[in-house]
Formats: structure tokens, sequence, C-alpha cells
């Protein structure tokens, strides 16, 4: 494969930062855009100075007239299952944001149109980019602490986030938002899979302001070689917290420990007349106009393996199960038990 002919489905903030993306790639076209907002497609195509026609509001209408190779579904996360099923069935490879599916029947028609076709698929599980983490991951796999044992997840977003950001907060949950992130994560860390969940919730907060949706799930998980560890996430922060994320990890093992604190980045703190802040260095930024940071690393890892056709680092049992184990959440919160994880 030579260029890779690139479309996107979702014309958001993260739409958007797939085309920058797609952009800077020299081994990347990007030649659509699609959104149910045509004139959002339209002016995301524009930005990237792609014609009005490259612009679409149905996507399928996108896949039967444009020469693409692949296609990032970058659409909230309950929306994948038909939009990755239609681009399975056109036999166009897939990098779809994170979740993989958001139910048991979404994720069979998604693994049975991947197979039935023949494509291939990432979902983009971004944390295992992450420097800290990759260190933290190396340093257990060369044998430094011993075999993990228990490990605490803390990964919480501001209250912005259900408020402001996500329009469909209220359709989706902070599990499906950021314990997709915790869930892949200590698989992950642990190179093991979660065999039991307990979770409880609170709400009331959110609710509050109008949002319906859960503000927070405190989940203990159990693997299958007997590893433990608890997974905090929450949306309701103070907005004064720094960063977007308030997120801590620690990780024990039978020979030492490794702890991360990522809340705050105190490599640069800015002062100015009107506020002081710490800028993002790490997750997604940019330098001389150029995307950086480990959230979009996996995005160019997806087109890296295409090219070569090397295995994606996030396979599609790793995106199944990651959703499989976020179901058993969810219902273990709502039971209030603990539940099964169904392989």
């Amino acid at each position: 494969m030579s260029k890779i002919k690139m479309a996107i489905v979702g014309a958001g903030t993260w739409g958007e930062t797939h085309a920058h993306i797609y952009n800077d790639c020299p081994d990347v076209d990007l030649v659509a855009i699609c959104d149910l907002n045509l004139s959002k497609a339209q002016e995301v195509a524009g930005k990237f100075n792609l014609p009005s026609s490259a612009a679409y509001s149905n996507h399928n209408e996108m896949l039967k007239n444009t020469d693409i190779d692949a296609v990032a579904v970058v659409t909230p996360d309950f929306s994948h299952r038909k939009i990755v099923v239609d681009c399975a069935n056109a036999k166009k490879h897939i990098l779809v944001e994170k979740p993989l599916a958001t139910t048991l029947e979404d994720i069979d028609a998604i693994v049975n149109a991947v197979e039935k076709n023949n494509v291939r698929i990432m979902t983009d599980l971004h944390n295992r980019w992450s420097p800290p983490f990759a260190v933290t991951k190396e340093s257990i796999d060369n044998g430094e602490i011993g075999e993990p044992y228990t490990a605490y997840f803390r990964l919480n977003d501001i209250k912005w986030v259900a408020t402001d950001l996500l329009p469909w907060a209220a359709k989706s949950s902070i599990l499906w938002f950021l314990g997709s992130h915790s869930v892949d994560t200590l698989r992950w860390i642990f190179n093991d899979e979660v065999s039991r969940v307990f979770s409880v919730s609170r709400e009331g907060v959110l609710k509050s302001e109008g949002i319906d949706a859960v503000d927070i799930y405190q989940t203990i998980l159990e693997f299958k070689n007997g590893g433990i560890a608890t997974m905090e996430n929450g949306w309701i922060t103070p907005n004064t917290q720094p960063w977007l994320n308030d997120l801590k990890f620690n990780v024990l093992g039978t020979k030492g420990m490794i702890s991360l604190d990522l809340s705050n980045s105190q490599m640069i703190e800015r002062f100015t007349e009107e506020k002081n802040d710490r800028p993002d260095v790490l997750v997604k930024h940019f330098v001389h106009g150029k995307p950086k940071g480990f959230s979009f690393e996996s995005i160019r890892h997806f087109i890296e393996c295409l090219r070569t056709g090397q295995d994606f680092m996030v396979s599609l049992k790793d995106g199944v199960n990651t959703t499989k184990v976020i179901l058993a959440i969810l219902e273990s919160a709502k039971k209030r038990e603990p539940i099964e994880v169904k392989y």
C-alpha cells in the first residue's frame, strides 16, 4: 500500500484532531469528511483544503462515492455499530475511537462484519502510548517489580466535560468515556483478563444540573491469575482542577512498586495577568504547528501498521474484552453485587 486514503466520520473536536494528524502524515491522503451536520463536515474539509464535494452527511454515500482505504470513526460511543459494520462491509479498514461498542449485540455485529470481510480494525485506546505507562509496562515486563499483585487507578474528568463538552453525556457514561482507558490499561499492565468485578456508584451532582448521568463509579477488578485492582472513574471533579483529568496510578508487584501522579504537570507553569495554568505537554498539544502528544501516537500507529502489515498494538480482542468488562461493571453497579465477566 502506498499512500493510505483516509476518511473521517465525525467532524467534532476529535474528528478535527484526526484530520490534523492525517494532514501531517506523509503516508496519508485525507480525502473525505462525514458528519450528520453537513456544515460541520464542510467546515473541517475547508480547513484542510478539501473540496466541498469531499464533505458528506451520510457515511454510506461517502463509502460508495469516495476512493478510500480506511475510515476513522470518531462519533459518540453509542453510534459506533452501524458505521463500523457498514465500513467493514465496504471492505474498508477501521480505526474506531474507544469504546469499540456499548452492547454485546453491537460487539457481535462488529466482529462478524470485520471477520467476514477480512478487514483490519483497531480501537483507539491510546493510553498504551502514554510515556509514563509505557515505562511502567516495560519495567514490569523486565521483571523489575516482580509479578503485578495489586493496582489502583483513578481517572476522573472535571465536571465541564459532562456539562459542556459532551452534548450526549446523558446517553453515555464516564465508564465508556474514561473507564475504557482504565480497563484496557489495567488489562495491559497485568497482561491478564478480568474475571469478576464489583462496583458501586453515586449520582446526584450532575442530575442537579440537568445531566441524567451517574457521577462516579468505584470498582474492584479481579483478574484470572489473582491480581486485584481498584478503579475510580467520575466526572464531577471541580472545574478548577488545572488539567482536564485527575489521574493517579499505582501498581504493587511482588518485588517492588511504581506510582504515577499525572494530574498536574509541574514542568511548565504559566502566569499572566488573567490566569495561571499548566499547559499540556504530554497528552495532546502542537509544536511548531504539528500535532504532538501521546494521544496522537496511537492514530499514527494505526497508519504505520496499515502500511507495513504489522499487528496493531490494540487487537480486536482488546477492544471486545474491554467493552465486556465495562458492561459487567455497569451491571454490578446497578445490582450492587459481584458480576462475572462473560467472554
